[in-house]
């Protein structure tokens, strides 16, 4: 962090850096007003993008028409619950071996790598086993 962030801005990387849950601006708005009651949507999203441009976030785009940020810079790849939306991190992939094997078909550079893998996060997939087990009480 070379620059001096505003109050605004600290505020919003403070609830950011250590998420894993890649929240979208608007959910970054309702948290961070809380502590900065004069914030603006508008302000959140620029500071957003500003953090993003600097490489302290990135965005991820998950097809829901929303974009997700995520203080997690490094390549990895990212699990989507097709029943609540979700978006969770799957660590320990080996990127490196994935990007080699796609370059055997590509004649150009690759440069960065982005998986996205879908089906029910484990929160929906015990919810779904209980229904089907009837034990829908517990």
């Amino acid at each position: 962090m070379a620059t001096k962030f505003s109050r605004q801005r600290q505020a919003i990387w403070n609830y950011l850096k250590d998420r894993k849950d890649h929240p979208t601006a608007e959910s970054v708005y309702l948290a961070v007003r809380q502590d900065c009651t004069n914030i603006s949507l508008g302000t959140v999203y620029r500071n957003l993008m500003l953090l993003k441009d600097t490489g302290m976030i990135r965005t991820v785009d998950v097809g829901d028409g929303v974009i997700h940020f995520d203080p997690n810079t490094s390549e990895h790849d990212h699990f989507i619950c097709v029943n609540c939306g979700r978006v969770i991190d799957i660590e320990g992939g080996d990127t490196e071996a994935i990007k080699a094997e796609a370059a055997k078909n590509f004649a150009g550079r690759i440069q960065g790598y982005s998986a996205y893998f879908s089906g029910l996060c484990p929160d929906c997939a015990r919810e779904e086993a209980r229904k089907v087990s009837g034990d829908e009480n517990n």
